[in-house]
C-alpha cells in the first residue's frame, strides 16, 4: 500500500475499478521495438482506454511530443469517455515511463483527479490480477480542457534561463546521454546537455517501476545539485521521461517545477544553444 496521493497501488486499483476511469498511456522508444497499441489489445487493466502520445500531442510541431492546443488535448480526451472531474488513473507497460507524461497533461489541462498506477502494469500482473483484451470504445464526453501555459516552457525562455545561469534544470535521460558519451536517439540531434543541468535519470527515481521513498527520492534530487524545495525545470529527451521528475518533485511538495516542453530534441537541434558535454558538476548542492 503506497502512501503517495499521487499513487495508486495494483490491489487498490482493482477494487476501484467500478469508480475510475483508467488509462493505457504506454509509450516507448524507437529501440525499444515495442507496439504500445498492439500490447494494450492484447491485454490492459480491464476498462482502460489507450492514450497514444504520438496523436495527443501538437500535430504542427516540428518536434516529438510538444504541447497540442487545448481544443485539441480536449477533444481527445473526450474521446477516450474522459471529463475533466473524474477520477483517472493511468499507467503503463514499463512500470514508470510514460504514465508521468499522460498524468502532467491531464492534470496540465483541467483533471483534477489523476493518479499514477504505482509500478504499472507489471505490478498489476505480478499481483495475478485479470487482463482484458481487444479495444474498448467508451462512450464519447466533454473534457473542457483549459491551457495552464505556465506549467511548461518553450525554447525562448529556456535560452533566457541558461544564460541567466540561475534556474535549476534537471535532466532525466541517462548519465550518458547527458554526458554527450552516448549517441542521441534521433538523428540530426547534438549530445552532451544545457550549461548549467544536474543529471537526475528518471530511473534512479524508482525500483521496478515504483517511485522511491520520499526521503529516497529527496536524495537523489539533492545527490545531483537539485534543491527539491524549490522552483525546478525538468527536461528529458522529448518530454516525456521529464514528467517522471516532476511526478517525484510534486510527490515532495513541489509545486513549482516545470517541464521544458521541446526538451534535449528540440534544444540539440538549434545550430547556436549552447551545449556541454562530460559528466554533471560535483555532486552535492550548489552553493
Amino acid at each position: 500500500m503506497t502512501d503517495n496521493p499521487l499513487l495508486i497501488d495494483a490491489r487498490a486499483l482493482a477494487l476501484a475499478l467500478d469508480t475510475v476511469k483508467v488509462v493505457d498511456a504506454s509509450w516507448y522508444l524507437p529501440a525499444d521495438r515495442r507496439d504500445p497499441a498492439a500490447e494494450y489489445a492484447e491485454g490492459h487493466v480491464p476498462g482502460a482506454v489507450f492514450f497514444d502520445h504520438d496523436a495527443v500531442s501538437d500535430p504542427d510541431g516540428a518536434f516529438p511530443h510538444t504541447l497540442p492546443s487545448a481544443a485539441h488535448f480536449g477533444a481527445a480526451m473526450g474521446a477516450l469517455g474522459l471529463t475533466v472531474s473524474d477520477d483517472i488513473v493511468v499507467y503503463d507497460g514499463a512500470g514508470l515511463f510514460s504514465a508521468a507524461r499522460a498524468w502532467w497533461l491531464l492534470r496540465r489541462f483541467g483533471a483534477r483527479n489523476v493518479r499514477v498506477l504505482d509500478g504499472g502494469l507489471p505490478a498489476w500482473r505480478a499481483a495475478g490480477l485479470p487482463l482484458e483484451s481487444g479495444s474498448k470504445k467508451p462512450a464519447p464526453a466533454h473534457f473542457a480542457a483549459t491551457d495552464h501555459a505556465g506549467d511548461a516552457l518553450d525554447l525562448t525562455a529556456m535560452r533566457a534561463l541558461v544564460a541567466a545561469g540561475t534556474a535549476q534544470i534537471a535532466d532525466a535521460r541517462s548519465a550518458p546521454r547527458f554526458a554527450g558519451s552516448a549517441p542521441e536517439p534521433r538523428p540530426g540531434v547534438r549530445s552532451g546537455h544545457m550549461p548549467g543541468a544536474r543529471s537526475v535519470p528518471y530511473g534512479d527515481l524508482q525500483v521496478n517501476g515504483h517511485l522511491k521513498s520520499a526521503a529516497e527520492l529527496r536524495s537523489a534530487f539533492e545527490g545531483a545539485g537539485i534543491d527539491p524545495d524549490a522552483p525546478v525545470v525538468t527536461s528529458c529527451g522529448s518530454g516525456i521521461t521529464a514528467a517522471v521528475l516532476n511526478l517525484a518533485l510534486e510527490s515532495l511538495g513541489n509545486r513549482g517545477t516545470k517541464l521544458y516542453d521541446g526538451s534535449w530534441t528540440e534544444w540539440g537541434s538549434q545550430p547556436d544553444t549552447p551545449v556541454e558535454t562530460g559528466p554533471a558538476p560535483e555532486r552535492g548542492l550548489k552553493n
